[in-house]
């Protein structure tokens, strides 16, 4: 809870992934995807309840010794890939308030797929969305500029084009204005900004710019790069931890 208003995270985790197969249950640095959510939530303290969305009895399982509740199961009807994040939390929603018999003033949702999300990040989302009476925050990290539009290409029929004519202009990468993505760290709303404005991006959006490595799992690369950083996070540490102790 805060500033009296409670909250409720919804960790989505179908088990339909087409790109690597049972991509929630996948282990990163021996902890599955899901379970990684779980580590988090628990450093969370403005979090109330936290639930797993999914179609699948072993996701949950893990979800579960993680301490992610699953009191429900996802319907059929939602759990094709293609299918938005808005109905799955808003289906997160009302069952869990059904079950509950109780609403819930704030959603967050945590997506398995961002395993190097920081309780302090998602904290901070959540306390930007209260602080500033938004209707929702994203979190995003800049994109390189080797990913800007402005130096995108298209190939068409063996024809090479600049994705966006105005890249003809750019001569040096500090012509280019910043751009950001969406990292999965955290999506913070109100219960009003997915049940009334039926949306992810309400009328009054923010985004909390998160400066951490952070790498969104779809590929085996991803994933070996997810490890990558982790094991180098972790040396890092231990050397600070060495230097303090000596």
């Amino acid at each position: 809870m805060i500033a009296g208003k409670t909250v409720l995270a919804v960790v989505p985790a179908r088990g339909g992934s087409k790109g690597i197969p049972l991509k929630n249950l996948r282990e990163v640095a021996g902890r599955p995807l899901v379970a990684r959510v779980g580590d988090v939530i628990r450093e969370v303290p403005y979090i109330d309840r936290a639930v797993v969305s999914t179609d699948h009895d072993r996701i949950a399982a893990a979800a579960e010794a993680a301490g992610i509740a699953a009191p429900f199961r996802r319907p059929e009807a939602i759990s094709g890939d293609r299918i938005g994040d808005i109905d799955v939390l808003t289906d997160a929603l009302q069952q869990t308030e059904r079950i509950d018999g109780r609403t819930y003033d704030i959603i967050v949702m945590l997506q398995p797929t961002s395993p190097l999300r920081r309780a302090a990040d998602v904290n901070a989302a959540i306390e930007k969305l209260v602080s500033e009476k938004l209707d929702a925050v994203w979190t995003v990290s800049e994109t390189d500029s080797k990913g800007h539009p402005l130096k995108q290409l298209t190939v068409d029929s063996n024809r090479l084009q600049l994705y966006d004519p105005l890249g003809n202009a750019i001569i040096a990468r500090q012509q280019l204005t910043p751009i950001y993505h969406r990292n999965g760290v955290a999506y913070a709303m109100t219960r009003d900004c997915l049940m009334r404005q039926k949306t992810l991006m309400g009328e009054k959006t923010a985004a909390l710019i998160v400066t951490t490595h952070q790498i969104s799992i779809d590929t085996e690369w991803d994933i070996a790069l997810a490890e990558f950083v982790l094991s180098w996070q972790g040396a890092a540490q231990s050397a600070c931890s060495g230097k303090k102790t000596a």
